[in-house]
């Protein structure tokens, strides 16, 4: 293992450790053209993205500002989402037959699993690096067979960070630990910013032909009712640039456009000052979160979240190969962001 206090300086980039009070982070730079990342070990959680536009420094991610922020975890910000994202209904499900419940005894109308098990977890430092290319980290963790309710799987999760010229990628990679398959599935819950201006002037885009219709409780609904083509709901078209308005948005879509390169790319704008970034996806569910629900800054940042499938893909027949892992093998999923600054 890469020792975590060292510093590597190669150049234009640059990787080494630093502190939030009692959580250590790695510090990820792009000299050259002023650029960093600070990631918390604690959830493998991006706190900052600095970049430079127009000769002043911009922290375009609304994560966590402290160490207080950190350790309660409020809004999932910049959350790993695994071994599945988002909701699972009435935090039950079946796989193979066989009936799971991850909150046994909990009472009906205060069960809610989302996001996964990992936000509250210590991941190792695994690798720190930097060269005359780019700057990396790699963080690793394990879900364990039973150490959740309901989730009797044995899962390793690496977490790849790496900064270059194009800007940040993230790889997670999930390996069946155990000696049966798993259902398992990797998502993003990143929250952006771009500067002071109000989000409802930003402009957005998203290349999907459907989104996700659900319940109240932001299920999806069963089978092909959950397709709504963007057609018919003009309202939450967003295939076109444009502004976020009064958009109050909590919406997943589906069935995504890729550029010519094979990724696929939701761009967010601030007109007012040219600054934009491009968060990108292989493959997978693009979630747009406006923040009208957070515990601070209602309204003030935009989550735009890759996923590698639905939420609620446990319950899910039409999810059921995306999310299955079968013993001794790994899938990995990759997304990233791309800084558009002058």
């Amino acid at each position: 293992m890469a020792d975590p206090f060292h510093r590597f300086k190669a150049m234009r980039f640059e990787a080494r450790s630093d502190a939030l009070g009692a959580y250590p982070l790695v510090v990820l730079s792009d000299t050259s053209r002023g650029r960093s990342v600070r990631i918390a070990h604690h959830g493998a959680t991006v706190l900052s993205m600095q970049v430079t536009h127009a000769g002043r420094v911009v922290d375009v991610a609304d994560g966590y500002r402290d160490e207080a922020e950190l350790a309660a975890r409020p809004s999932s910000r910049f959350a790993i989402m695994a071994p599945f994202a988002n909701r699972i209904a009435d935090a039950r499900y079946r796989f193979d037959g066989v009936e799971h419940d991850l909150q046994p005894g909990v009472p009906e109308g205060e069960r809610a699993a989302r996001h996964g098990f990992v936000r509250g977890t210590d991941f190792e430092l695994a690798r720190l690096h930097a060269d005359e290319h780019m700057a990396e980290a790699r963080f690793t963790t394990r879900i364990a067979a039973d150490a959740h309710p309901g989730y009797p799987f044995a899962i390793g999760l690496a977490i790849h960070y790496r900064l270059d010229e194009r800007g940040l990628t993230l790889q997670a990679s999930m390996h069946n630990e155990g000696d049966r398959p798993a259902p398992c599935f990797f998502g993003w819950h990143p929250y952006f910013r771009l500067g002071d201006t109000p989000l409802d002037t930003w402009e957005l885009q998203i290349p999907a032909a459907t989104t996700v219709a659900t319940d109240a409780r932001y299920i999806p609904l069963p089978g092909a009712a959950a397709r709504k083509p963007l057609d018919e709901t003009p309202g939450l078209d967003l295939r076109a640039m444009r502004p976020v308005g009064p958009l109050k948005l909590d919406n997943a879509y589906v069935d995504l456009a890729a550029d010519t390169d094979g990724l696929i790319r939701s761009r967010l704008r601030d007109p007012a000052s040219g600054l934009g970034l491009a968060l990108w996806q292989e493959r997978g569910v693009t979630l747009a979160f406006s923040a009208d629900t957070v515990s601070r800054d209602v309204r003030r940042s935009l989550a735009v979240e890759p996923m590698e499938s639905w939420a609620d893909a446990f319950n899910r027949p039409d999810c059921a190969d995306a999310i299955r892992l079968e013993p001794g093998a790994q899938r990995s999923f990759r997304c990233g962001v791309e800084f558009e600054t002058a």
